[in-house]
């Protein structure tokens, strides 16, 4: 468990948006910009504005495997280089019009294959054990409901978003929210843990030491 110091002085992981121009989140969340309109949307690799926007509101998983590997200073592919490798492992199926996903075990089969790096999925995941778990050496992906960014809502249910748990002390969780908000709720966020327990599903994916 990190300390309340570390907490404080932030977890040195460094931060990706599941959208290449982060400070447009609040106008991608709210409808007021369409993502197509992200003027940064090529540094994803996308053909198009299109396929880049189709995939943004998709990859919150993908933003949070692509701050691991910056934290060990592995190589961060585009982002739609990640969603090929996803959807090759099966970690992302694209079918009916629809993507299921991300799918925890064939994600960590592909993080232990094609980057060395070892992974527990945790269907069954209390905040005791994630809390006891996560640092910036030992991550957690965890699923919360996405209006996690505002935390002193009522979330309207649990998971469906993937947020990376850098660490957890003295009633607090620090997170790197994919989809948070700027200078708010993005990056080394500090969430007390009751609110973050509201929005929880109690499952993810802790990822190990190097």
């Amino acid at each position: 468990m990190a300390c309340e110091d570390e907490l404080s002085g932030g977890s040195g992981v460094p931060y990706y948006c599941q959208w290449e121009s982060p400070e447009l989140v609040p106008a991608f969340i709210d409808g007021s910009l369409s993502a197509a309109e992200d003027p940064r949307w090529s540094d994803s690799g996308a053909e198009s504005p299109q396929e880049y926007e189709y995939w943004s509101f998709k990859v919150c998983g993908l933003a949070c495997m692509k701050m691991i590997l910056a934290s060990r200073a592995m190589p961060v592919p585009p982002m739609m280089r990640l969603v090929e490798g996803a959807l090759r492992w099966r970690a992302f199926v694209a079918e009916a019009g629809r993507v299921a996903g991300l799918i925890y075990r064939p994600f960590a089969d592909w993080l232990a294959y094609d980057y060395n790096i070892k992974a527990d999925v945790m269907p069954d995941l209390p905040l005791e054990v994630l809390a006891d778990a996560a640092s910036p050496a030992t991550p957690v992906m965890a699923s919360v409901h996405s209006s996690i960014r505002w935390p002193e809502r009522t979330p309207p249910d649990r998971g469906g978003h993937l947020v990376l748990v850098t660490g957890a002390s003295a009633g607090m969780v620090r997170l790197h929210n994919p989809s948070g908000l700027p200078a708010v709720s993005q990056c080394d966020t500090l969430v007390p843990e009751n609110d973050f327990a509201r929005f929880f599903a109690r499952r993810g994916i802790i990822i190990r030491p190097q």
